[in-house]
């Protein structure tokens, strides 16, 4: 048998083949006598087995030398280590009809470690990175009421609600059941899903998302891709909102909007009359009234505006909706005018048992005005000693729609006592009598006042 002492270095290097290599000397370890020559290649199995075993030893050991005995089939490293550092070991390599065989050494070698892909684990048996189950391996992987689904590399967390259903190579999953259109808005969702198991995992989401490229259900906007709403859209997780214009509220449908009856609301939305709109409403006054900011009529005063119809004789006096034409001279015979709404009887024989003078006053109320209400004064123009004035309704007031209230020696209270209904015009006559106290006599004026009762409450 013949023998080459070479270092381990050298050894790996020519694969520990010993031709190539001469007699080395016992003082020179690990140096060549002869011409390196380039080594042979090396087998397949050498370089699989052997090589890792030996560059595991040259880095334990690098300067230790060893012998190799060629024979015709197998190769046999001995080591020659210092014996307090390095036992001795044998390691044969079998090259027998292409095969390999090992001498394991005293010292157990480290196992081989295999990595696969995350979500996998090396199964030793099958000899094949097997999907791990994480939904089995931990505890409380999904929250907020999920169910986990285990799936190739990881896991899915899903609604309980969730249907799932497993289809074979090639076939198709059957369809998604029909969804009708939300009556109402839905509460926002994340990631709802069904999960189905073919050649790829694909999730089949809930109304309102759609999966992605990365099979992650996604919200789907609405208002952009269908325009559900009739005026206004808003979108939410899972679902829409569908808002109207002002004037308008949405319909049963929560998608098309239908118009606001605000005259329905209340009578007070306008003073008169509410006119409804689409969208909208308006107010309008009767005749003889304009509108007065968006709800209240006020009375156009024809006279001023001098959109009456009144003679040049005539005067025009307005009332609450309305205007009359009244002479200028109301004096009637045996009466003549004296001044402006004055008249007076200057015959002593055609005036016997008649007021001495009468004098025309006019006014206006509305209808239907509270009561009691105080509404006119009679004031006497001339006070004179000694003497005692008492005041009297003498005509007009035969429904006793009205009382005299006496306030002072030389006034008094006219009072409305019932609510009186338009448009009508009364005539009441207000007698002041006098009397005289030292000459034992008496004298009357009368003012006959025209009350004017509009149409309107306002």
């Amino acid at each position: 048998m013949q023998y080459h002492q070479v270092s381990i270095e050298d050894a790996v290097v020519a694969c520990l083949v010993g031709s190539g290599y001469s007699p080395v000397s016992e003082t020179q370890p690990g140096r060549h006598t002869g011409p390196r020559l380039p080594p042979p290649a090396c087998h397949p199995l050498t370089q699989l087995v052997f090589i890792p075993n030996a560059a595991q030893l040259a880095h334990l050991h690098r300067k230790t030398t060893f012998n190799i005995s060629t024979l015709s089939d197998i190769i046999c490293i001995h080591l020659r280590g210092p014996p307090v550092t390095v036992n001795m070991l044998w390691i044969c390599v079998g090259l027998l009809a292409g095969l390999f065989s090992c001498v394991l050494p005293q010292e157990a070698q480290e196992p081989i470690s295999y990595s696969c892909t995350e979500g996998y684990e090396y199964d030793s048996v099958s000899e094949q990175c097997k999907d791990i189950d994480e939904c089995a391996l931990l505890d409380g992987a999904c929250k907020g009421g999920m169910q986990c689904i285990n799936h190739y590399g990881g896991y899915l967390c899903l609604p309980k609600s969730a249907r799932i259903f497993i289809s074979k190579e090639g076939e198709e999953a059957p369809p998604p059941d029909p969804v009708a259109p939300p009556r109402q808005p839905q509460a926002p969702r994340v990631f709802p899903g069904q999960v189905s198991y073919t050649s790829r995992t694909t999730v089949r989401c809930s109304a309102g998302f759609m999966p992605d490229d990365q099979n992650v259900c996604r919200d789907i906007n609405e208002c952009d891709t269908q325009s559900p709403c009739q005026h206004h859209c808003y979108n939410l997780i899972g679902s829409f909102l569908c808002q109207c214009n002002q004037g308008h509220e949405l319909a049963p449908d929560l998608v098309s909007c239908q118009d606001i009856d605000e005259c329905s609301f209340s009578s007070y939305m306008c003073q008169y009359q509410c006119i409804n709109s689409p969208g909208s409403y308006s107010c309008e006054c009767p005749e003889g009234y304009q509108l007065q900011g968006n709800r209240l009529c006020q009375d156009v005063n024809e006279c001023e505006t001098g959109t009456h119809n009144c003679q040049d004789d005539e005067m025009c006096w307005n009332y609450y909706g309305g205007f009359r034409c009244y002479p200028r001279n109301p004096c009637e015979a045996p009466y003549t005018q004296s001044s402006e709404n004055r008249c007076i009887c200057r015959s002593q024989n055609e005036c016997q048992g008649l007021p001495p003078s009468i004098v025309y006053k006019y006014m206006s109320i509305q209808a239907e005005r509270p009561v009691p209400a105080d509404i006119f004064q009679i004031q006497a123009t001339n006070i004179y000693a000694n003497t005692h004035n008492t005041f009297r309704i003498k005509a007009g007031n035969e429904a006793v729609d009205f009382f005299l209230r006496r306030s002072s020696n030389a006034s008094a209270m006219l009072v409305l006592t019932k609510p009186l209904s338009g448009p009508r015009e009364y005539v009441v006559d207000l007698e002041m009598i006098t009397h005289h106290l030292t000459m034992n006599y008496h004298s009357s004026s009368l003012l006959r006042l025209t009350v004017i009762v509009g149409a309107y409450a306002f």
